[in-house]
C-alpha cells in the first residue's frame, strides 16, 4: 500500500472508506498524526468467529485509512482478560473447577484445559493464533497488563475526580437493586481475589485509595486505585481505555448502541473525545437466536475453515454488516463462489495495476490480488460435481478437473485444491447425509430421455467447440429437452419458454438435492458420457437403489470444459 495520501478515495462507494474518511477528519481536528484502531474482546469464553469479523472489518477501515491519508496507524486487539468471571461456559471442560474461581479475575482462574497459565491466557492465545493465521497486523492488549503496568492509573485517579458526574450519568439507566451498590470502580478484594462489586465509601482521589466493606463479613479495606488492585466497571472502563489510550476508531455491535452512549458520556467527563464509532448488526444462529461465545451456538472459527477458505468468510464480515445475518454452515458455499467472482471481476479491470478499491476483494487482498487467488471451477460445481461421483478422495475429483486443465495438479492450482478440499468436507457431513432421490414422474421421464439422446446425438459438435463454448452449447440442449409438457411456459423471445420445475427435476431425479448448479457447465465438466449414464441409470432406479450413478472421474477421457454458477433457469 502506497503511504501517498489519495484523497479521490473518499469518493470510493465502499463502507470501509466512507468510515476511513470520518477517521480522517477526527484526525486532522486533533493534529495528531496516526490514528489508533482499537477491538475489544471479552475472554470469558472461547473466541468466536464474530471476534474475527470485529478485527477483519476494523483492519479494512484502518487499510482505507491509511490508503486515503498517507498517514501510519496501529490496531489494538484489546482483551478485558481481568473482568472476573461470571458464569461458567458451557463449551469448555472442567466446569465444576472453574465454578469455584466466579468471580476472579480470567488472568487469575487456573486454565480448565491445562495448556496455560490461566484461563485468560489460554482465551487470548487462542484469538492470537487465529489472528495471526489471518495474517491482520495489530498489537495485542491485556487488561491486566495495562492495569498491572499503570497505563490506566491517571485516568482512574481523573475518574475518581469525577465520581460524583460518572455516577449522575450511570444510576439512572439502573434498577433500584443495582443502583443501590453501584460504583465506576471495582476493588480486587485482597483476601479472595474476587473483582468487588460493591458500593464504595469513600472515594479518595488525592490519595489515590478506595474505601469499601465486604458485603459479607462487614470487614473495611482501603485499596490502592493504581497499579492493578482496583479496575473500572466495564461501561467506565470502555471510556477510561479510550481517555488514557487515544484511541480513535471502535466498532461495536448493535447490543451495544446504549453503552455506547453511557460510555461517550463518561469521556467526555474525563476531558477526552469519544472515537468514531461503527454499530455493526448482530450475526444469528441456524434458529435466528443472536451468536453466544458461551453458548457456542453458533459457527466456530474452526468449523468454517474446515469446509471454506479463509477469504469467504472475510467476504462474509464484509457484506452488508449493517444486516443481520445466519451465521450457519448453509451460507459458506455462496460466501466461496461470491468471493471467487469478486476476484475475477478484479482481475478483469481496466488497469490491474490499480485495482477497483469498491471491490470487496481489493479489501480482503489489501489492494494487491495474489496469483494463485480465484479458481476456473466454482465451489457449487464442485460440490455437485462431488455429489454425482459420490466422491471420497481428491484423487476422484481431479480426475474430472483435468479435462478443463489437463495440466492442473494441487501445486499448480493452489486454490483449486483447497476448494477440492473443502467440498469433499462439505459433501462428506451436510450433502450425503440429506441426498434424497425420487423417481422421475411420467413427463419427467420424458423430458430426461429426450435430453440423452440430445447428448448422444450432439457429443461430437459440442467436443469440437472451443472448451469456453461447451458449457452454452449444452444448456441450450437443456432448454430443448424441457420445451415440452409439463414444462412449457411463456418465453420472452417469442420461443416457448421452460418452467423452473424442469431444472427442479434435474436436481431431484439425478442429484437428490431441491437445487443445483446451471445444468449446462455442470455437464460440460462431468462430461456427457457420464451424463447420459446418470440420466439412464436414475431412469432405472440405480440411485433409488443405493448404486453410485457417478463412476470415476478418471475412468475415460473427455474433453476440457466450463463450469457455471447459478440455477439454471
Amino acid at each position: 500500500m502506497s503511504d501517498r495520501p489519495d484523497p479521490a478515495l473518499r469518493a470510493v462507494r465502499a463502507w470501509p472508506f466512507e468510515e476511513a474518511a470520518k477517521v480522517a477528519d477526527r484526525v486532522a481536528a486533533s493534529g495528531k498524526g496516526a490514528a489508533l484502531f482499537e477491538t475489544g474482546y471479552g475472554p470469558s469464553g472461547l473466541p468466536h468467529i464474530g471476534t474475527f469479523g470485529e478485527v477483519a472489518r476494523t483492519s479494512w477501515v484502518r487499510r482505507a485509512f491509511e490508503a486515503m491519508t498517507g498517514l501510519p496507524s496501529r490496531l489494538l486487539a484489546f482483551s478485558d482478560d481481568m473482568d472476573g468471571l461470571r458464569k461458567v461456559p458451557d463449551n469448555v471442560p472442567n466446569g465444576e473447577m472453574l465454578r469455584e474461581y466466579l468471580g476472579r479475575p480470567l488472568t487469575r482462574i487456573p486454565d480448565p484445559f491445562g495448556t496455560h497459565d490461566s484461563f485468560g491466557a489460554h482465551n487470548n492465545a487462542r484469538l492470537r493464533a487465529f489472528l495471526d493465521r489471518f495474517g491482520f497486523d495489530y498489537e495485542f492488549a491485556s487488561s491486566t497488563d495495562y492495569y498491572a503496568a499503570g497505563r490506566f492509573d491517571d485516568a482512574l485517579v481523573r475518574m475518581a475526580e469525577e465520581n460524583a458526574a460518572v455516577l449522575r450519568v450511570i444510576l439512572p439507566t439502573l434498577g433500584p437493586e443495582r443502583r443501590a451498590t453501584y460504583s465506576p470502580f471495582l476493588p480486587i478484594h485482597p483476601k479472595t481475589g474476587v473483582v468487588m462489586q460493591v458500593p464504595m465509601e469513600e472515594v479518595r482521589p488525592a490519595d489515590r485509595t478506595l474505601v469499601w466493606r465486604d458485603p459479607e463479613t462487614g470487614e473495611r479495606f482501603e485499596t490502592l486505585l493504581t497499579g492493578g488492585h482496583c479496575k473500572a466497571q466495564w461501561k467506565a472502563d470502555w471510556a477510561l481505555r479510550w481517555t488514557a489510550l487515544g484511541v480513535d476508531y471502535e466498532m461495536s455491535g448493535k447490543d451495544l448502541i446504549d453503552s455506547v452512549k453511557l460510555s461517550s458520556q463518561i469521556c467526555r467527563i474525563l476531558g477526552a473525545e469519544p472515537p468514531v464509532g461503527f454499530t455493526y448488526e448482530l450475526f444469528l444462529d441456524a434458529g435466528g437466536q443472536k451468536i453466544s461465545k458461551s453458548k457456542g451456538n453458533g459457527l466456530t472459527i474452526e468449523e468454517w475453515l474446515e469446509y471454506g477458505p479463509p477469504e469467504s468468510l472475510s467476504l462474509f464480515m464484509y457484506s452488508s454488516p449493517k444486516s443481520a445475518k445466519r451465521l450457519h454452515f448453509d451460507v459458506i458455499p455462496r460466501a466461496t463462489d461470491d468471493y471467487l467472482g469478486f476476484v475475477e471481476k478484479l482481475r478483469a479491470a481496466p488497469d490491474p495495476a490499480n485495482p477497483a478499491p469498491a471491490n470487496p476483494a481489493w479489501h480482503i487482498h489489501a489492494g494487491r490480488i495474489p496469483n494463485d487467488a480465484g479458481s476456473p471451477i466454482p465451489f457449487s460445481m464442485l460440490l455437485n460435481l462431488a455429489t454425482v461421483a459420490n466422491a471420497e478422495t481428491p484423487e476422484m475429483l481431479w480426475g474430472f478437473l483435468r479435462r478443463y486443465q489437463p495440466d492442473a495438479t494441487p501445486e499448480s492450482a493452489p486454490m483449486l485444491a483447497r476448494l477440492v478440499e473443502h467440498a469433499l468436507a462439505y459433501y462428506r457431513d451436510f450433502v450425503k447425509p440429506t441426498k434424497r432421490f425420487r423417481p422421475a414422474t411420467p413427463g419427467e421421464r420424458e423430458a430426461l430421455e429426450a435430453l440423452a439422446r440430445l447428448l448422444r446425438d450432439n457429443r461430437e459438435r459440442i467436443e469440437a467447440l472451443p472448451a469456453a463454448e461447451r458449457g452454452a452449447a449444452i444448456q441450450d440442449l437443456v432448454y430443448d429437452a424441457g420445451r415440452r409438457e409439463p414444462f412449457l411456459q411463456p418465453g420472452k423471445d417469442g420461443r416457448p419458454g421452460v418452467s423452473i420445475a424442469w431444472f427442479e427435476a434435474l436436481y431431484q431425479v439425478l442429484l437428490g438435492q431441491p437445487k443445483g448448479p446451471r445444468f449446462g457447465g455442470f455437464v460440460a465438466l462431468y462430461g456427457i458420457p457420464e451424463t447420459i449414464a446418470l440420466i439412464e441409470g436414475a431412469l432405472n432406479g440405480d440411485n433409488l437403489n443405493g448404486g453410485n450413478l457417478g463412476g470415476e472421474g478418471s475412468a475415460r477421457e473427455a474433453p476440457p470444459a466450463v463450469g457455471a454458477t447459478g440455477d439454471a433457469a
